[in-house]
């Protein structure tokens, strides 16, 4: 297992560069003031001002800052360097506060002792965890009583189809359920499809009732579950982007779930 989570890292100190370059991910419109958060997210956690917000997985730390200029107490943690690198350049650049740790997800109760009021993660994290039960209970650990938990994320039904078929309709590649064996990838990187990359990467399936019941044994308790018919970046090549910025399968418009969002608190 370690194997595939020092690829994955490999993979991730080498596009972190590519994405900050990226007109995907816009830093120069950040630094000009505006925010990267979707706004399935910013409706459903609500409010934030003043609230202390752990965010998991946060990559280079566009939407960790997003949620400062909203008000929050920020903390974002990746186990990339390069990431956390940049991360807090951008804090200093933009003159936004935030703390940033560099640490593997599942050894982070070994370098960070706190809890907080939010917890959250987003977009296409799930995919680099081996074990679910585990990413729920280091979750929890860092939820306050009271506090809440909230992911929005690529659904795991869209993982099974082929995500490099060039036309429609979506055709089945991947299986839907968990195995301890990843799926190895040379995919085209989402945020700028010319980059030439150098790593495979590593991905491990985990179905939705996977996800909600690694939350409910994690003690945490579930206020919904929320699905959606599209996505916020062109999963496949066949999609087609609406006036909303949002992604859509033309002709299965209704049909297949491409986002997921979920809120727990703890008692």
């Amino acid at each position: 297992m370690e194997r595939y989570i020092q690829a994955n890292l490999q993979h991730w100190n080498e596009v972190t560069p590519i994405h900050v370059r990226s007109r995907y991910y816009d830093v120069d419109g950040f630094k000009a003031g505006r925010h990267s958060l979707q706004p399935i997210e910013r409706v459903e956690l609500g409010n934030v001002a003043g609230k202390s917000l752990l965010h998991l997985q946060c990559h280079f730390g566009l939407d960790t800052l997003s949620w400062a200029r909203l008000g929050a107490k920020v903390t974002g943690v990746d186990f990339s360097g390069a990431a956390i690198t940049q991360a807090q350049m951008l804090s200093y650049e933009s003159n936004v506060p935030a703390a940033f740790i560099c640490s593997n997800l599942y050894d982070l109760p070994k370098v960070l002792d706190a809890q907080y009021d939010i917890v959250f993660t987003s977009y296409g994290v799930l995919g680099w965890l081996p074990d679910i039960r585990r990413w729920a209970e280091v979750v929890a650990r860092y939820v306050k009583p009271g506090g809440t938990f909230y992911i929005a994320e690529i659904h795991p039904v869209s993982y099974i189809f082929d995500d490099l078929a060039q036309a429609g309709p979506p055709s089945v590649k991947n299986a839907y359920f968990y195995s301890p064996d990843p799926e190895q990838s040379k995919s085209q990187d989402y945020a700028e499809p010319s980059a030439k990359l150098s790593t495979p990467t590593y991905n491990w399936t985990h179905s939705l009732s996977d996800v909600v019941n690694a939350v409910i044994n994690a003690g945490l308790r579930v206020e919904f579950l929320h699905e959606f018919p599209y996505t916020v970046y062109q999963q496949f090549p066949f999609m087609q982007q609406g006036p909303d910025g949002l992604w859509r399968l033309q002709g299965y418009e209704n049909s297949i779930p491409l986002l997921f969002s979920l809120k727990a608190t703890k008692a």
